[in-house]
């Protein structure tokens, strides 16, 4: 079966892991700097008081006056989840991240080891910990084992026969469905309420009236698509922090600061001589939040000074003067050098850059964001049934 693992609102639970005293009063994560004024996730005394995730500052405000903004803590939010996934990877789970507070893995490798399903299930909730108010859905599809997880009460295990799936799926809202706020506004402007009254639709006027988006809507609703869970690649551990005995500001301090990073990161022996292909710059603010910005290379490199081009315009977009400074080696490059020809065979340099380009598509975006389409039924009358999309190897 496949499983969910959910963590409704983890970023607010990661940033008031030093701050409990602050989840037990009404309190809210601060709207994205320089975004729409709109709230993260609330407490369950705020949304007590009326605030709902989502709200707009001043509408949030004038509702419950006493309300607490949270800073967002990016640096923290990024280690109190890799810890939650590396636990999970220790008991023996392949685990896929879909979001931060949301991670999908397969039972069937662990199922011998703990004794069943429910047991295996169980050993996940105790890996993570009680204090993270942890639920899991199981079912046979993906998408089932998020809504399961999504209507789980904290600590539950929600499993869902695959007989069960149409008739679970039913009464459960839209909101499950990974769409726009202005799609949730036009299938409620149609009358539909429930999963199932979009499942109960033709597809074929569901993707003529919503296009790509509702097609995709309408078979999630339908329970989605049977696909392997793909487990992650181990992450890498190469990190080096500079502290400041006092806040700076400075941009050169700032470079020089950078390149010092740099040079430790690039002597360390674990590298073994590969190539960074994607890096993490994180800071400590001077009033106690964080900041954090990564950066995909195009080629993966070695080389100080494209590094230095790389990661030296974002230390221009901290928001405040810093008292920590910390650079992570997020993935290496597979290759250790580059094999080069006397003479390069036509349309080799274009294949060359092709595959580097979906290389870096996907360490910035995820394992499955390169797809293609491969037919599986070229015969069949239904036409959603003659090919398939599935993540491409480079």
């Amino acid at each position: 079966m496949v499983a969910c693992l959910l963590i409704p609102g983890f970023e607010l639970r990661a940033a008031l892991r030093t701050r409990p005293r602050l989840a037990l009063v009404p309190s809210a994560l601060a709207p994205e700097a320089g975004g729409e004024p709109l709230l993260g996730p609330v407490t369950a005394a705020a949304e007590a008081a009326g605030v709902k995730p989502g709200m707009r500052l001043g509408e949030a405000l004038a509702t419950c006056p006493s309300l607490v903004l949270v800073d967002r803590d990016p640096a923290t939010v990024e280690r109190e989840w890799e810890d939650v996934l590396r636990r999970l990877e220790d008991s023996g789970f392949a685990v896929e991240p879909v979001e931060q507070g949301a991670v999908v893995f397969e039972t069937r490798g662990v199922e011998r080891l703990y004794g069943g399903v429910h047991p295996a299930l169980e050993r996940a909730l105790a890996a993570v910990g009680s204090a993270w108010d942890p639920r899991v859905g199981a079912a046979d599809r993906r998408f089932t084992a998020l809504a399961a997880a999504s209507v789980a009460r904290p600590g539950q295990i929600l499993l869902v026969a695959p007989a069960e799936e149409q008739e679970f799926l039913e009464p459960l809202p839209l909101s499950l469905l990974p769409m726009t706020p202005n799609r949730y506004a036009e299938l409620e402007g149609l009358g539909l309420r429930s999963l199932g009254d979009l499942r109960r639709l033709p597809g074929g006027a569901v993707g003529e009236r919503l296009g790509t988006d509702g097609k995709q809507a309408w078979r999630l609703a339908q329970g989605g698509r049977r696909a392997r869970v793909r487990g992650r690649k181990p992450t890498s551990e190469l990190v080096e922090t500079l502290t400041f005995p006092e806040a700076i500001a400075n941009e050169l301090t700032l470079r020089r600061a950078l390149g010092s990073l740099l040079e430790r990161l690039l002597a360390r022996p674990e590298r073994a001589g590969r190539p960074f292909r994607k890096l993490a710059l994180v800071a400590r603010l001077v009033d106690g939040g964080s900041w954090r910005r990564m950066a995909t290379l195009r080629d993966a490199t070695a080389e100080l000074t494209r590094l230095r081009a790389a990661l030296g315009p974002k230390l221009q977009e901290l928001p405040a003067p810093i008292v920590e400074l910390r650079l992570e080696a997020v993935e290496l490059a597979e290759h250790t050098g580059q094999q080069l020809a006397l003479v390069e065979s036509a349309g080799e340099e274009n294949v060359v850059r092709l595959r580097e380009g979906l290389r870096q598509v996907r360490a910035s975006t995820g394992a499955g964001s390169v797809c293609g389409v491969v037919e599986v039924a070229p015969w069949s009358r239904v036409p959603e049934a003659r090919a398939l999309v599935v993540p491409k190897d480079v």
